[in-house]
C-alpha cells in the first residue's frame, strides 16, 4: 500500500506551496511604436475604483474561472480596459512571475499593441492612458527604497513550543521599491518591479 502511493507520486510536478490560497492576476506590459520610438503604456486607475484608485498600473486583472490560462486573462482584461480587439494584442513572451510577500501571484506578459490609434479606454476602470518613452526610462534609473518586512506573532502564539521562546530571533527582510518619475507620473510598487525586470531583460539582449 505504501509503495503504491509512493509510486503514484513519482510523476508529480512541483507547484508553488499554498498556491490555491493566493490571489492570482495577470497583467500585460504593452509596447507601442510611434515614429520609430518605443513607448510603454500605463493606465491611471479610475478614482471611483475601490482598490488603488488613481494609481499607475499595467492593464490586467484577476484570473477568472473561465480563463484557460493567465495569458488569456491578461489579453481579455487589456482588451476590456483599452477598448481594443484581442487580435490587435501581439503577445511576445511571458515575463517572470511575481510572488509578492502579501499572498499574491502575478503573471506578467510582454506584448505589442497593434493599431494603437484604436485605443478607447474604459472610463469606468481607467481615468487616463500614459505613454512613457523607453529611451527616457533607460536614461533615468529609478529611485530605489526599501520596505522592512517583519513577522509579528499573534497574542496567543505558542512560544513555549519553539527554541528560545519569546526571544526567538524571527528574521526581518528588506523588500525593494522602485520609483520611476516621468513628468507628473510616478510608477512604483509591483508595476515598477515588473517594469524594472523588463528593462533589464530587454537591454541584456
Amino acid at each position: 500500500m505504501i509503495s503504491e502511493k509512493l509510486n503514484l507520486l513519482r510523476s508529480r510536478k512541483a507547484a508553488i506551496l499554498s498556491y490555491k490560497k493566493m490571489s492570482k492576476s495577470a497583467v500585460l506590459l504593452p509596447l507601442i511604436e510611434k515614429e520609430n520610438e518605443l513607448y510603454i503604456l500605463f493606465e491611471k486607475r479610475a478614482q471611483s475604483l475601490k482598490r488603488q484608485p488613481g494609481e499607475i498600473c499595467f492593464p490586467g486583472g484577476g484570473i477568472e474561472s473561465d480563463d484557460r490560462n493567465p495569458m488569456e486573462a491578461a489579453i481579455r482584461e487589456t482588451s476590456e480596459e483599452l477598448g481594443i480587439d484581442e487580435e490587435d494584442i501581439d503577445v511576445i513572451c511571458p515575463l517572470d512571475i511575481v510572488v509578492s510577500p502579501f499572498n499574491a501571484i502575478i503573471y506578467p506578459y510582454l506584448a505589442v499593441i497593434n493599431k494603437p490609434e484604436k485605443i478607447a479606454h474604459n472610463n469606468f476602470e481607467v481615468e487616463d492612458i500614459i505613454l512613457i518613452p523607453m529611451s527616457f526610462l533607460n536614461n533615468h534609473p529609478p529611485q530605489v527604497e526599501y520596505l522592512k518586512i517583519s513577522l509579528e506573532p499573534s497574542e496567543d502564539y505558542p512560544f513555549h513550543l519553539i527554541p528560545h521562546g519569546i526571544n526567538y530571533p524571527f528574521r526581518a527582510s528588506r523588500y525593494p521599491q522602485f520609483f520611476y518619475k516621468y513628468e507628473e507620473t510616478v510608477v512604483w510598487g509591483l508595476t515598477a518591479l515588473i517594469l524594472t525586470h523588463f528593462l533589464e531583460l530587454f537591454n541584456s539582449q
